[in-house]
């Protein structure tokens, strides 16, 4: 992994989190989600993206956040995962940026298990998690 990769930052509650740019297919603002029964509760159901069926996951959810109202700022990260398209709801958006400094995750980053992430990106604002998309999408 090299420092200067493009990352897009994004946030859920006061923590700032981030993907690498280029597995990022598009991001979209807030639209009706289909649900479906049976499916793990944080994955909200599915969005017709284009004429495609993408299936929507929460990450608050799925990091044991409390659910909240979506707002004007929640968009879905569409990811590309594998074959696959996924969108992850996020609170707010925040920038394209690049880390000059990325350390190794520890056994835990935010009550959160150090699995979930390739590293920590340190910035002037703080610490941003980095997310491990395979990791992230395969939870059960």
């Amino acid at each position: 992994m090299t420092a200067q990769e493009q990352y897009v930052e994004f946030g859920i509650e006061r923590e700032q989190y981030a993907i690498r740019i280029q597995d990022i297919h598009e991001i979209i603002k807030m639209q009706d989600i289909t649900h479906i029964p049976g499916v793990m509760p944080y994955v909200k159901g599915v969005i017709n993206l284009r004429g495609k069926i993408v299936p929507v996951l929460s990450l608050r959810d799925l990091f044991g956040m409390e659910e909240q109202p979506y707002s004007k700022q929640t968009r879905i990260v569409v990811v590309n995962h594998a074959v696959d398209t996924v969108g992850i709801i996020v609170d707010r958006v925040s920038k394209v940026t690049t880390f000059n400094d990325i350390q190794a995750p520890q056994g835990r980053f935010g009550g959160l298990d150090g699995r979930l992430f390739t590293g920590i990106g340190l910035t002037s604002g703080g610490l941003v998690g980095i997310l491990q998309l395979e990791e992230v999408l395969l939870q059960d």
